[in-house]
């Protein structure tokens, strides 16, 4: 017997939305419970989010049942696209393996390819919460967060997702989710970076940061940084990073905390720039060559030095906004972590409407006007983003996040307001011109990445319209926007990638979190 088409719609739209009401409920219980406190109960009729992984064991994430199309478009061909290289922080892992935005300069850009879509293979692994930032070791290994049911420091193998070893994280405080919404909660883990020494460099819920090394197939735990004497309670570590001197910065997200740790003697500094949730910091930090940081609350935008390794303001500039916070982003600023540029600039979006990507002089005292252009992208009403931009020697690249709130948002066939734009600067620095606008692409909240190698910017798409909810990794063509291909990932709210950063491997494999654990599409062997 066969059931009518719209009554089998209005199952499936039942059970996606009972499953992302499970979900809701078991990562904001996870932010309050004890390690060993019971999971919630699963959803009726849906695969439930999986128990934390066992090491050596892969347990793939659930997909739920779709008769979405697996692949959409043809294998792309390489066409590299020639920039200025970033230059290399000496106390970060190589570019592209250090962090989520891949190297200090926040760029997102890879030299290394990534998938061109031929016979491609898709895995994942269950691991209890979404593996936000991934970082590759010299080994080759997977070194991640995840942050959701579990909140743990992950070492994984790259081939085939198996867990290796885990390390877990102090869970936040009662009370700690970011307006009620613990899925925009980016503290305490979501942000890391491997260091020069191959070390996980973490700042916790608790107030410490801690060096976690990789000694053969363990993780272990080689510094503990106490910052409770010099934060206040409410003060929680957003993000840490080495300028390019050694110095340590680091950022809390309420009252705007900016602080440094020398790295001979241990002492810290900070100096505070807003009160409560004015002129709070709620993305991470960029870090120049010269040893300066650059700083976005959701008032303005900083450039810091230090003298003596006391943080300093070189300069500032207050950029627009409505006053507030739109549908697809966290609160009524910037969304963008800053974006340096070879040339001399950094980049973010405003909180304008339409919003605009703003590019500004880094130097200390500039030959002509602060700001070098802003430039508005997508439409009126219908504009935000909650991802740093990607930054390729002139070029940037914005996507559009409108309408995001958390996993509801995009479930039972919806999604979020379609976009991508290119943003070049002139080469003598006069200005900025909009290069393309895509407007068919919804990519609801990835950290989307470009490879140099291939010339093709990698997202993570969910179409309307599909009660199944199929989520699809998306490879568009950096010169003109045009959707190359897409490629299933799975369906139904696991596969929700919610802020996460997609990521390269060394061998050319994307990988990328999602609410239950990661995900990975790979070409498959070469004929």
């Amino acid at each position: 017997m066969s059931i009518p088409l719209p009554l089998a719609r209005a199952a499936v739209r039942r059970r996606v939305a009972a499953l992302t009401t499970a979900l809701v409920a078991l990562t904001a219980t996870a932010a309050v419970a004890a390690p060993d406190a019971p999971s919630a109960p699963s959803a009726p009729s849906a695969p439930s989010a999986p128990n934390p992984a066992v090491p050596g064991v892969v347990t793939p994430v659930p997909s739920l049942p779709t008769t979405s199309e697996q692949m959409v478009g043809e294998p792309a061909t390489a066409r590299p696209l020639r920039v200025p290289p970033v230059p290399q922080n000496p106390f970060l892992a190589p570019n592209g393996r250090s962090g989520i935005h891949n190297d200090g300069w926040q760029s997102d850009t890879y030299r290394q390819a990534g998938p061109l879509g031929r016979d491609p293979q898709t895995l994942s692994a269950s691991l209890g919460g979404i593996c936000g930032s991934v970082t590759f070791n010299r080994a080759g290994r997977i070194v991640t967060t995840c942050i959701g049911v579990t909140r743990a420091l992950y070492l994984l193998d790259a081939e085939t997702l198996a867990v290796i070893d885990s390390y877990a994280l102090p869970r936040p405080a009662p009370g700690s989710g970011v307006g009620g919404n613990p899925f925009q909660n980016f503290s305490g883990g979501a942000y890391f970076y491997l260091d020069h020494r191959d070390r996980a460099v973490i700042g916790t819920v608790d107030g410490r940061i801690l060096t976690i090394a990789t000694d053969g197939d363990r993780l272990r735990v080689v510094r503990q940084r106490d910052l409770t004497g010099a934060l206040a309670d409410g003060q929680t570590v957003n993000s840490a990073l080495p300028g390019s001197d050694g110095v340590l910065w680091f950022v809390t997200k309420t009252d705007g905390v900016v602080g440094t740790i020398d790295p001979r003697s241990g002492r810290i500094r900070t100096v505070r720039l807003g009160r409560g949730s004015d002129g709070q910091i709620e993305n991470s930090l960029a870090v120049g060559s010269h040893g300066e940081a650059y700083i976005a609350t959701n008032r303005r935008l900083y450039r810091f030095d230090h003298r003596a390794g006391r943080p300093v303001v070189t300069w500032s500039v207050r950029y627009r906004s409505i006053g507030s916070t739109k549908p697809g982003q966290v609160d009524d600023g910037t969304g963008t972590t800053p974006t340096v540029l070879s040339g001399g600039y950094v980049a973010i979006t405003d909180n304008a409407d339409p919003m605009n990507v703003v590019v500004y002089r880094t130097a200390k005292r500039p030959r002509g006007p602060r700001t070098v252009c802003e430039v508005p992208v997508f439409g009126r009403g219908a504009s935000a983003t909650e991802n740093s931009l990607i930054g390729a020697g002139r070029t940037l690249i914005v996507e559009n996040n409108h309408g995001y709130t958390g996993p509801d948002a995009v479930s039972a066939g919806r999604t979020t307001t379609p976009g991508f734009a290119r943003v070049d600067i002139a080469r003598d620095g006069s200005g900025c011109r909009k290069v393309w606008t895509s407007t068919t692409t919804p990519s609801p909240s990835v950290v989307a990445k470009l490879s140099l190698a291939t010339g093709l910017v990698y997202a993570y798409t969910k179409p309307a319209g599909d009660p199944s909810d199929a989520w699809y990794w998306t490879a568009l063509d950096v010169r003109t926007g045009r959707e190359v291909w897409r490629i299933r990932s799975g369906a139904g709210p696991l596969f929700n990638n919610n802020y996460a950063g997609l990521a390269l491997g060394p061998d050319g494999t994307a990988y990328l979190g999602v609410l239950a654990g990661l995900t990975a599409l790979r070409d498959g062997p070469a004929a």
